[in-house]
């Protein structure tokens, strides 16, 4: 159960994922510089609690369905889904702390790149979700 749990959640974490990559930053992009970055600002503070609270839940659950199972896939996609915390820490973090401090008034074309920039971040937190949500699926199914 904590493996389909697992699974569960980092199917989420990866769907979240994907939305922001493939849907809402192409979308942000189209606004003019100002409205992108006042958009961006609130979108991922809502995204980041909701995303860190699933890699975080997937990975706990996951380690557990290593424990329980002995199978070594749990624990590469648990590992692989924690990833994101460093990940976001290290390298997405530094890119919002920058964005963050531009005033909506000054918003203009390094913003912009910067919003691009984050753009291609996220995308690996994407790429990092749905590679867990692969593991754990193939460990459910080998479990069956």
């Amino acid at each position: 159960m904590l493996g389909l749990t697992a699974l569960l959640t980092a199917s989420v974490f990866f769907g979240a994922a994907i939305y922001i990559s493939w849907a809402e930053q192409p979308a942000r992009l189209h606004l003019d510089d100002r409205a992108a970055l006042v958009q961006w600002v609130p979108s991922y503070r809502r995204g980041f609690e909701m995303q860190a609270t699933l890699a975080l839940i997937s990975g706990l659950l996951g380690a557990g369905a290593w424990g329980q199972t002995g199978h070594v896939l749990w624990g590469l996609g648990a590992a692989i889904i924690i990833l994101n915390w460093p990940y976001t820490l290290l390298f997405v973090l530094p890119v919002n702390r920058q964005l963050e401090a531009v005033r909506p008034e000054d918003a203009g074309n390094d913003s912009r790149e910067l919003l691009k920039y984050w753009g291609r971040l996220h995308a690996g937190r994407s790429a990092l979700g749905g590679l867990a949500a692969a593991i754990f699926l193939v460990a459910a199914w080998l479990e069956l």
